[in-house]
């Protein structure tokens, strides 16, 4: 379990080495070598160690998840979801805990993200082990003399591939549709940000017989090959890049198992000349995750303004986003913390320069972190927007990662939804306008497989979640998620004439 609550200077020296989670047992590699977890927000410090697993470690976990698995295929469904109950009234009791490893490793402020996340994450063990007795099949009358039914079974081993901007929701998600299905799990979290999940992972071991949930930790050319190539993995699932995701489904693709993609974005964000006000404002500022220093594949980054509201608009937008605090992420006054890694700050940055350098663009907030605490001592960005960019320029079509917004104008609701969809991405978009016909019939016409109106909000536990064209393939988060992307379907029938 995690230990009691330290003070923030504490925090900030790390939490040492912190193991792999295999067949119940704490394990180290057996090379002996460790990875170290930097402290974005103090250049240069370990929030803490892993191992440096490979394909050892990995085959390990999958013949322990491999033999767990006949035992938990046929646990009673609402069984397993008693479990997941138990582990999310567990994972509440120690919230704190979670959220200040999450901000120490991640980046994010604690109070406006890191306590939302764990709870979050403690909403989503709650949904999947409420609908766990959902599990069923269906009847088909065939005659008095046939008895036809089918029936939902699960696939195996699970291999699950998680990011770093999210690891906590994305983790308790892989684990919970796959575990509540009746498979078993190797996790892999990404090797930037694995603490805060090999903690969960720790604890729902109180609760789950061992060998059901495992996790390894390691590079994604020893650690994430091995897993995605193992014999023994049913099914994969991944969130990350659009760029790795091709791989995964490379992989998959190889021994024909199915296969879940949550993938990259560049979601727009569509305002109409009705929505000029302070809550549409704080809406697009949500959509664009800047709590989460835009690190998030949901994140809007393109907002296309009604021309006629356009500078007033954007006058009230960019003082909000001057208002925000930026600092010390395990400090509850702060609202805006530090990109995940120096590789992640320095391709932000990239993309920033870039857009300054292109003739007629205009950063009207934020630019080039200024040389001043915070930002010389960690990877700190202010969000950063831009004015006067073409639909076809880089910063405008490429996933940034970081708190960069494009903002273009549009005046023919036409141009503007061709222009939305002008994109290899498909994952998220927003539409804000007190015009409901306007609202639903441009959320039809718009190419995302995740449209909200009138909020900037993220995905609920329930929402059926997942992108179009090059945003991926399959859907979680929900019940339908879980049935039809970590079950297979059979269908039996009797002859009850025979």
């Amino acid at each position: 379990m995690l230990e009691p609550i330290k003070t923030v200077t504490d925090w900030q020296r790390g939490v040492g080495q912190v193991k792999m989670i295999i067949n119940g047992e704490s394990v180290e590699a057996a090379s002996g070598k460790w990875l170290s977890v930097e402290n974005p927000a103090h250049k240069g410090t370990n929030a803490g160690q892993v191992p440096k697993g490979g394909a050892a470690e990995v085959d390990l976990a999958v013949k322990a998840a491999a033999v767990a698995f006949p035992e938990w295929r046929n646990t009673p469904a609402r069984e397993r979801g008693k479990a997941l109950l138990k582990i999310a009234d567990a994972i509440e009791n120690c919230k704190e805990e979670f959220a200040r490893l999450y901000s120490l490793e991640t980046g994010n402020p604690i109070a406006l993200q890191s306590r939302n996340e764990t709870m979050q994450t403690a909403d989503i063990f709650r949904y999947f082990g409420g609908v766990a007795s959902e599990i069923k099949g269906e009847v088909l009358p065939l005659g008095e003399n046939l008895f036809s039914y089918s029936r939902r079974e699960p696939l195996g081993v699970v291999g699950g591939i998680v990011p770093w901007n999210a690891p906590l929701a994305l983790g308790a998600l892989k684990i919970t549709m796959s575990i509540t299905a009746g498979n078993t799990l190797v996790l892999k979290p990404s090797v930037e940000a694995p603490l805060t999940i090999i903690k969960l992972v720790e604890l729902c071991q109180h609760f789950l017989p061992k060998g059901v949930l495992n996790i390894v930790t390691g590079s994604g050319s020893e650690c994430g090959e091995a897993l995605i190539h193992h014999p023994m993995i049913a099914k994969l699932t991944f969130t990350g890049s659009t760029e790795v995701g091709r791989n995964i489904m490379r992989a998959a693709t190889e021994r024909i198992i199915p296969v879940s993609l949550e993938l990259g974005g560049k979601a727009p964000q569509i305002v109409f000349a009705d929505a000029n006000d302070d809550t549409t404002v704080a809406n697009v500022i949500n959509g664009m995750r800047i709590i989460r220093q835009g690190q998030s594949c949901t994140a809007g980054a393109r907002v296309y303004l009604h021309e006629s509201i356009f500078d007033s608009f954007l006058e009230k937008l960019v003082a909000k986003l001057r208002a925000f605090k930026i600092g010390e992420p395990l400090e509850d006054a702060t609202q805006i913390g530090a990109i995940v890694n120096e590789n992640q700050y320095n391709t932000v940055l990239s993309y920033i320069a870039e857009g300054l350098e292109q003739p007629g663009a205009k950063a009207v907030c934020g630019g080039m972190p200024p040389q001043k605490a915070p930002f010389t001592e960690g990877y700190f960005v202010e969000p950063t927007v831009f004015v006067g960019v073409q639909n076809n320029w880089r910063i405008v079509r490429e996933e940034i990662f970081g708190p960069v917004l494009v903002v273009i104008p549009w005046k023919d609701e036409a141009e503007v939804i061709r222009l939305a969809n002008d994109s290899h991405y498909g994952l998220a978009a927003f539409i804000y306008t007190h015009n409901i016909s306007k609202a639903l019939n441009t959320a039809h016409q718009i190419e995302s497989g995740f449209v909200q109106v009138n909020q900037g909000g993220g995905i609920v536990p329930g929402n059926s979640y997942g992108g179009f064209k090059q945003s991926g393939i399959g859907r979680e988060w929900s019940l339908e998620g879980m049935l039809e992307g970590f079950t297979q379907r059979k269908s039996v029938t009797v002859n009850l004439g025979y």
